[in-house]
This record gives structure tokens, C-alpha cells and sequence, in this order.
């Protein structure tokens, strides 16, 4: 993706930090995180449930791929995205919560819709 944020991070940093929170957003429906970190997952979750929607053998391998945990990945398939069958995209909700105590960054919540 050309528009990726680096969040400070190396790539491999990067990748396992975004897999492990897009799998933590689909095991319990919200995070609270940084808003530029949400806004990185909120994409990458919104390709995962596209990619769920699609129910086809090579969409669900590569959603197996993605997501950390296998339990996690067959709730996606089967329960998660059936409910978003009828809608186009914008899969996920990002609140802002205002800046953060020991660094003043700015908090945001991200939910499923």
C-alpha cells in the first residue's frame, strides 16, 4: 500500500503489531488505541471482512494467513461477516477520546459497526 504510516516502527514490527490488534478488534468487537494506529487497522480489518465476504477457499486461506488466531479467523468467516452482507465497505467506527496522560497522544476507540 503506497499511503501506509510507518508508526515507528520496522516492517516486520509494523506487520505483527497491525495483525495482532486487526485479530484483538475481531475477538472482542473495540480496541482503544492511538488514532493513527486505529485508522492503519480500521483499513486492514475492512479488507479482512471483504475479504470474508467473499467465501471462497483462497479468500479464507488468506484471511487464515492474516489473522493470528484460528478460532478468531472462523468467527470472521462465519459470523462476523454474514453480518455485513449487505453492506459496501466502512466496516469499522473510529471515536476519538481525547489525548492520552503520560504523552499527551491522541486516544481513539475502534468498533465493528
Amino acid at each position: 500500500m503506497p499511503g501506509t504510516r510507518k508508526l515507528g516502527r520496522t516492517t516486520d514490527h509494523r506487520r505483527a503489531m497491525l495483525r495482532a490488534m486487526v485479530t484483538f478488534l475481531f475477538e472482542n468487537g473495540k480496541i482503544e488505541t492511538t488514532v493513527t494506529r486505529a485508522k492503519e487497522v480500521s483499513a486492514m480489518a475492512d479488507k479482512m471482512v471483504t475479504l470474508a465476504k467473499a467465501g471462497d477457499l483462497h479468500s479464507k486461506r488468506q484471511i487464515f494467513a492474516y489473522v493470528t488466531k484460528e478460532t478468531v479467523a472462523k468467527k470472521l468467516c462465519d459470523e462476523i461477516a454474514p453480518k455485513y452482507a449487505d453492506r459496501n465497505g466502512g466496516y469499522t467506527r473510529i471515536y476519538k477520546t481525547g489525548p492520552r496522560r503520560g504523552d499527551a497522544a491522541e486516544m481513539a476507540i475502534i468498533e465493528l459497526v
